[in-house]
């Protein structure tokens, strides 16, 4: 399942990061990172941004970014 499917409120663990290049190494050093537990807070209005709670602290990403990220639930 990709992160960007996730509700509000449901929790997931982060198996990959399929993009390469840049964005993955971007994503990374955020902290999404293989393993790690992973919290959806909000999604805007449109839908674009999403808000999640990764390594106790809050973190935006695009749809985009959050479709190469796949988590199990």
């Amino acid at each position: 399942m990709k992160l960007r499917d996730l509700r509000p409120g449901q929790f997931g663990t982060v198996t990959s990061i399929g993009e390469k290049g840049p964005m993955r190494k971007r994503l990374m050093d955020m902290g999404v990172t293989p393993g790690t537990s992973i919290k959806v807070i909000k999604v805007a209005p449109l839908g674009d941004p999403i808000e999640v709670n990764i390594r106790g602290y809050e973190l935006s990403l695009r749809k985009n970014e959050a479709q190469n990220i796949l988590v199990e639930i």
